[in-house]
C-alpha cells in the first residue's frame, strides 16, 4: 500500500512539473515581448481572415474550418497578452480602454473565439458566405477596433 501511494506521489508530481512547463508565463516575458507577441496574434488572425475569406468564396470548406478554428484559438490566447505593465511602448495601438475595461474585453475576446467554432460549423451550409463571415469574423473585427485600438 505504502509503494502504491509513493507511485500514485511520483506521477502526480510529474503530472504537476509538465502542466506547469507547458503554458507561457507571461511573467517571464519582457514588455516588449508581450506587446509583440499580441500584434503578431491579431496580425495573424487578420491574414488569416482574408483567406478564409478566399477559401470560402471558392467553396473549399475543408480549409476555411481549419483557418476558422485556428483564429478560435488565437482569440483564446489573446487573453494572457494584456497585462497591466504592457498599457505603453512598442508602438501599441491598444487604447487604454481595454484595462478600464477588461471584462468586456475579455468576454469579447471569448466572443469571438466561439463565434468562429460557430462559423466553422456553419459556413458550408450558408445560403450567404460573404454575410456570414461579416456578421460572425468582420464584425467581431469591428467592434474590437472600434473601441480598443487607435486608428492608424
Amino acid at each position: 500500500m505504502v509503494k502504491y501511494n509513493i507511485i500514485k506521489l511520483k506521477y502526480i508530481f510529474f503530472i504537476l512539473v509538465l502542466i506547469t512547463f507547458s503554458f507561457p508565463a507571461n511573467s517571464e516575458l519582457s514588455v516588449e515581448e508581450i506587446i509583440k507577441g499580441r500584434k503578431a496574434l491579431f496580425s495573424k488572425n487578420y491574414s488569416t481572415a482574408k483567406k478564409v475569406q478566399t477559401y470560402a468564396s471558392k467553396g473549399d470548406f475543408e480549409k476555411t474550418k481549419s483557418l476558422i478554428l485556428e483564429m478560435s484559438k488565437n482569440y483564446k490566447s489573446l487573453l494572457e497578452y494584456f497585462p497591466e505593465n504592457t498599457k505603453e511602448g512598442f508602438k501599441t495601438e491598444a487604447l487604454p480602454a481595454i484595462w478600464e475595461n477588461k471584462d468586456e474585453f475579455n468576454n469579447l475576446m471569448i466572443k469571438s473565439s466561439n463565434d468562429m467554432i460557430e462559423l466553422a460549423s456553419i459556413i458550408e451550409s450558408s445560403d450567404d458566405v460573404k454575410d456570414t463571415l461579416g456578421k460572425l469574423m468582420w464584425g467581431n473585427c469591428k467592434a474590437c477596433h472600434n473601441k480598443y485600438r487607435a486608428a492608424h
